[in-house]
């Protein structure tokens, strides 16, 4: 089991459960699964460089990323039904754990000048995504060995039926969201 896990089933159930007034620690919400999304569009017909971001996601991640080709041609980004456009992992159960605790304790503490994730990035049903413009914030991504930069999506699925639970569960789980301005 791993650490964040240990974290969520001791400490976070039962103040969530209290929290939120449930009967049931089964209906305090929880991660359903992270997704990790990288766009190659620009690369999609160099296989070396496809290789590259193929060994780097899974270097992150720790499983193989599935490709994602284009489902129709668009002729102002020159991409033809098809062709390559984008690796897509979806992370569960004790890998999407190991994944949060390396992004929350390691990765967002070495975004230089980070105040805190927006709050404004719930969907509305729970989910939370991230954005990123570099993967090399990442410490498995060996500068060396990338073609360039490239920047990255993650998306936290939970099962919490609103945005206000999604975000108790995360702020316990060690995300840090931006504080409030006073003067706004």
């Amino acid at each position: 089991m791993s650490r964040l896990q240990k974290k969520y089933n001791t400490n976070i159930v039962p103040k969530l459960q209290k929290e939120f007034k449930l009967k049931s620690p089964m209906a305090v919400p929880k991660i359903t699964k992270v997704v990790v999304n990288v766009g190659i569009g620009d690369i999609a017909k160099n296989k070396t460089s496809i290789q590259k971001a193929l060994s780097y996601v899974s270097n992150l991640t720790g499983q193989k990323p599935a490709l994602m080709k284009a489902k129709k041609s668009i002729a102002e980004f020159n991409i033809r039904e098809g062709s390559p456009v984008g690796l897509k992992c979806s992370l569960r159960g004790k890998r999407a754990m190991d994944f949060l605790d390396k992004l929350f304790n390691l990765v967002l503490p070495r975004v230089r000048d980070f105040q805190g994730l927006k709050k404004k990035a719930f969907d509305g049903r729970g989910n939370y995504t991230i954005g990123f413009t570099e993967q090399i914030i990442f410490p498995e991504v060996e500068y060396d060995k990338i073609d360039r930069v490239r920047g990255m999506e993650i998306t936290i699925v939970t099962n919490a039926n609103n945005d206000k639970k999604a975000m108790r569960l995360l702020e316990e789980m060690g995300m840090v969201f931006e504080k409030e301005n006073e003067n706004n």
